[in-house]
């Protein structure tokens, strides 16, 4: 039976066939007919030939399926919140589930409201588009899907012809067949250009209106949706009536499509636009010299744009994790830009910042040139015209005022007049308000500084000032500015004493001290600041704490300088020449690296690097800087499992003797406690430090902090020349860290200094350095007896009587003796030679 069916099945093909080529070739007879078949067979060869010639070097659709947009760098704090980003384009990418349903309706009302329906080409809005261009001049109208608006922004160029057109729609349709709907939209939301720099409707709905897409209400999603036909029209605040209109429009659209009900569209048409006029305010974008610098190491690691790699600074997504304390770079700067200010104040106007052309277009001028400032409410202005009275002054967003010539009355330091009078139109100055158009003349320093914060266990920046403002000057003083350190160099010298036999007791000369240079040159006679020519003998800690040059060049002259210079490089300082002067600070240096110097004197001498980066992510999570990064597992445990605590065992290498380091370090407690840093004794926390003050003075430095934070900083003139004989590290330069640490770290416990394992504390006499028994150290810090901190088998042998100690101390023993890294002392460290109490 089955056979037979599909013998006659063959049987009909057969006659059916040969009835259709008879037809053929009966009809093939007629010359009309001969012409009509040539016709569509050129037809078909032409279509070939176009398709042929259009589809030629078209790129490859593979490359949507891992489309890699160019993205931002985003920067977080210490504690993971995003503070800055690096981006010239705003763009954020999402999955296309993270898109409200609404969102994505809004903009196929306003697009292509067939998208789920066709193809990847709407001929009938070709047709009309078509019919419409005959019948108009200018611009053709386009009847893009949003398909082929995805393949001409992220495949080809935005050249208007229709050999654009053409391939656009070729590639439609390879693009349809490669991917599904919902990816074609991902790639068209996340990379649709909407204006305000901003690429992508999450980076659009953040630069608009300062939220996330999953917070935008009805008529801000139909807003986003309008932007694609002409973002910097319907962008700005002149053109509000047609955005509005066209909002409606797409209100309208997605109502007559069923996706909202009437009440919906009739609320929604009601409301203002609404833009916001910050832009997005999620990102805090602090700025400043920190990031900067950050910026820099990126790109020396990275790269800058994606040209120079598919990490860049400027397109590769990367995530940065920074060590970055907002609150201690707050009080930073606030204490540096103080101190700056506070001794500038007297001294007259600097002269303006800047100048540009006062003419019609003084107020692009002004904004292109990027100079602010943000201090004190402070602004920068042109001044646009002058008479005898006032001056008419102009701010970059178009607001102008008044500068009445009294509140410019200051002297002009280059001539001795009036601020005023020197002024000239074009003059970039910065200024105060103080009422509704009226401002007071205001002086940027002429002065400068910088200033880091470290932690002093890991190397970590918290902080980082490079001067007064980085959009005044982008120098950043704190990592490029070489500058003389002063006396902040002293307990290095001191410490490569303590490692050639000295010990804080040790007495030393301070009296008159030359050095015989040669017949040429004489002999050079070295004193202490002031032209003192020396007190007589003290013991080294005396020398640390008053900072005297005399005991400090003598000290250099007994050990030789070779090994000085060598722990002065080994401590990252710098490569300085073996003269005595090196050992008074006349070598150059960085805030930056005596910040870490100091850092890894409180890290008992362990390596340390100054850290800005923590690590860095790719766009997708994985960590490729730097390269021996691990992760820690178990340190973000909600509770404890039970398994042992993680253990971070030191890094870097022990370039200080622990001891050595710890006893520099506890010379550098009396510093602040009865030294030339005294004006931080009443902040009643242990503390360590140093003041520097380098000839002229040129430079006013101090470096020091608590066992957890390290920070450090210098002021002086970007071309040194004298400061005033007054300037000291102890009057300018001290009084600024004070500033930042009643700002930044009084709500942090005092945590005393930890002394390195076999570390001896003796009782001795600080003003003879003897050895003292029958007393204890009192309260006051100026008391005779002290605890000094001495290496086994170094401490004094001779001893002296509580009575020959004038003022006399208290005979009580101490509750809780200082503590070691390895724990509390036993009774046994309190023994002297004979076994009694020391």
């Amino acid at each position: 039976m089955v056979a037979d069916s599909t013998s006659h099945f063959r049987y009909r093909l057969r006659r059916d066939s040969n009835a259709v080529i008879g037809w053929f070739r009966q009809m093939w007879t007629r010359r009309w007919f001969r012409w009509l078949g040539y016709l569509a067979l050129a037809g078909v060869a032409a279509l070939a030939l176009l398709w042929a010639i259009f589809a030629r070097n078209l790129p490859s659709v593979d490359q949507l399926r891992d489309y890699q947009p160019p993205l931002p760098t985003m920067v977080r704090d210490g504690e993971g919140k995003p503070v800055h980003s690096y981006a010239r384009e705003r763009r954020v990418q999402l999955e296309y589930a993270e898109y409200p349903q609404l969102l994505v309706r809004a903009f196929l009302a306003a697009e292509d409201r067939t998208f789920f329906e066709h193809g990847g080409i709407d001929y009938p809005g070709i047709a009309t588009a078509i019919l419409t261009n005959l019948k108009r001049d200018g611009r053709p109208v386009g009847a893009s899907t949003i398909t082929q608006q995805v393949a001409k922004n992220l495949l080809l160029t935005g050249e208007v012809s229709y050999t654009r057109k053409i391939r656009e729609a070729i590639l439609a349709k390879r693009i349809e067949a490669a991917l599904t709907k919902q990816q074609i939209l991902e790639l068209y939301l996340n990379e649709i250009p909407l204006g305000r720099r901003s690429f992508g409707v999450q980076a659009a709905a953040r630069a608009y209106f300062d939220k996330d897409v999953d917070q935008l209400a009805l008529h801000e999603m139909a807003f986003l949706a309008i932007l694609p036909k002409a973002p910097e029209t319907y962008g700005r605040a002149r053109n509000t009536d047609k955005a509005i209109a066209r909002r409606n429009f797409v209100l309208s659209e997605m109502f007559r499509n069923g996706w909202i009900t009437a009440a919906q569209r009739d609320a929604a048409q009601a409301m203002p636009l609404g833009l916001s006029e910050t832009g997005n305010k999620a990102v805090a974008q602090v700025g400043g010299y920190y990031m900067e610098e950050v910026r820099r190491q990126l790109i020396d690691q990275f790269g800058e744009t994606p040209e120079d790699g598919p990490l860049s600074v400027y397109g590769g997504g990367l995530w940065v994790r920074t060590p970055y304390d907002d609150k201690m770079q707050q009080a930073a700067t606030g204490a540096l830009r103080r101190g700056l200010v506070r001794y500038d104040t007297g001294k007259g106007w600097s002269g303006p910042i800047a100048r540009i052309e006062a003419d019609d277009k003084w107020r692009s001028r002004l904004a292109s040139s990027f100079i602010g400032i943000d201090y004190d409410n402070w602004r920068v202005a042109a001044v646009l015209a002058k008479t005898a009275g006032e001056a008419r002054i102009g701010f970059a967003d178009g607001e102008e005022g008044r500068l009445p010539a009294g509140a410019a009355s200051m002297g002009y330091r280059k001539t001795g007049g009036s601020a005023f009078s020197a002024m000239r139109p074009g003059d970039l100055i910065a200024v105060k308000a103080t009422g509704p158009g009226v401002y007071t003349l205001k002086n940027i320093p002429e002065v400068s500084g910088g200033m880091v914060v470290e932690n002093p266990h890991s190397g970590r920046v918290y902080a980082m000032q490079g001067g007064f403002d980085v959009r005044l000057s982008p120098f950043n003083r704190a990592t490029q500015a070489e500058r003389q350190p002063g006396s902040t160099i002293k307990p290095f010298v001191y410490a490569t004493a303590l490692d050639n036999g000295m010990t804080p007791a040790t007495l030393i000369v301070d009296g008159p001290f030359c050095v015989y240079q040669g017949a040429r040159f004489g002999n050079k006679c070295f004193r202490n600041f002031g032209g003192a020519s020396g007190s007589g003998e003290h013991t080294m800690r005396w020398g640390l704490e008053q900072s005297r040059n005399l005991m400090t060049v003598r000290t250099a002259s007994q050990i030789g300088m070779e090994p000085i210079v060598e722990t002065i490089k080994t401590m990252g300082i710098g490569t300085h020449e073996p003269y005595l002067s090196t050992a008074l600070g006349a070598g150059s240096t960085t805030v930056e690296k005596m910040v870490n110097a100091f850092s890894m004197l409180a890290n008992h001498g362990r390596e340390l690097k100054p850290r800005l980066i923590d690590y860095v992510q790719d766009r997708r999570g994985k960590v490729i800087f730097p390269k021996n990064w691990r992760p820690c597992d178990g340190c973000n445990s909600d509770d404890w499992d039970g398994k042992p605590m993680p253990r971070f065992t030191p890094s870097g290498k022990q370039l200080m003797d622990p001891m050595t380091a710890y006893q520099v370090v506890h010379m550098l407690e009396g510093v602040v406690q009865r030294g030339t840093a005294q004006v931080l004794r009443d902040l009643n926390v242990p503390l360590f430090g140093k003041t520097g003050t380098t000839t002229g003075p040129t430079d006013v430095w101090f470096v020091g902090g608590t066992p957890d934070v390290v920070a450090g900083l210098y002021m002086g003139y970007d071309q040194p020349r004298s400061m005033g004989g007054y300037a000291q590290g102890g009057s300018l330069a001290a009084p600024v860290f004070k500033q930042f640490f009643l700002e930044s770290l009084t709500d942090r416990p005092p945590v005393p200094f930890i002394a390195p394992k076999n570390i001896r504390m003796v009782r001795i006499d600080r003003q003879s350095g003897r050895r003292v028994y029958g007393a204890w150290p009192g309260t006051d810090p100026k008391a005779a007896i002290i605890w000094e901190a001495f290496k086994p088998e170094s401490e004094p042998r001779r001893t002296i009587r509580e009575e020959e100690i004038k003022p006399a101390a208290s005979a009580k023993r101490p509750d809780a003796p200082v503590q070691e890294g390895n724990g509390r002392r036993s009774d046994a460290d309190f023994l002297d030679d004979r076994g009694g109490i020391i």
